[in-house]
């Protein structure tokens, strides 16, 4: 038998590796992937209901809020809002200072890229990078208002109307997700912390 032949051999039928990752502890070998995290357990049937009814509840009210003054309140990045709030309200980017800061941040930098560049694809792409990073800067990370920025660019809504409702918008989200989050007992309270 060759030394190519035997080589080839060897190789095929070398042994696995363990679970230290190398085979047979010998050096240089890669270690084998491992997968660290896990999909979150499926909840228990009461608290998907809560979870499901909070963030319905929240959303409509806002739509009644809207109904009420004959404005539009509740946009698509609201609702990612509340979503994130509720389902993660642990989190730094779902604290009542991220929503309502980020918001009107993205507000800011979707009129400024507006101006500069029109009403545009490009510039709604733009708009969302300049506002991932300004409100990382200012210590708000909340990643629905990257749509908040969109919103203002691609539909131009009237700033005069537009960022006031967005401002209370978020200030009702924030209070109502504070208040249906201490009608269960056991879910986790929500903020964190307000400022």
């Amino acid at each position: 038998m060759s030394t190519s032949t035997s080589a080839s051999t060897s190789a095929d039928t070398a042994a696995p590796e363990t679970a230290s990752g190398t085979a047979h502890g010998s050096p240089g070998t890669r270690p084998a992937p491992r997968i660290i995290a896990r999909p979150p357990a499926r909840p228990a049937p009461a608290a998907a209901f809560h979870s499901i009814g909070t963030v319905t509840v929240v959303l409509l009210g806002l739509v009644a809020i809207g109904a009420a003054i004959h404005e539009p309140v509740l946009i698509p990045p609201l609702a990612a809002s509340a979503a994130l709030v509720h389902s993660a309200p642990a989190l730094p980017l779902s604290q009542p200072r991220s929503v309502v800061v980020s918001h009107l941040l993205a507000a800011g930098v979707g009129y400024g890229i507006l101006a500069l560049a029109g009403a545009t694809a490009w510039a709604a792409a733009i708009a969302v990078g300049a506002t991932l990073a300004l409100t990382f800067l200012a210590r708000t990370p909340h990643a629905p208002a990257c749509a908040t920025a969109v919103v203002v660019v691609l539909q131009s809504p009237a700033p005069a109307r537009f960022v006031p409702l967005l401002c209370g918008a978020s200030i009702v989200l924030v209070l109502m997700e504070f208040a249906v989050s201490r009608l269960r007992r056991g879910a986790p309270k929500y903020p964190a912390y307000w400022w």
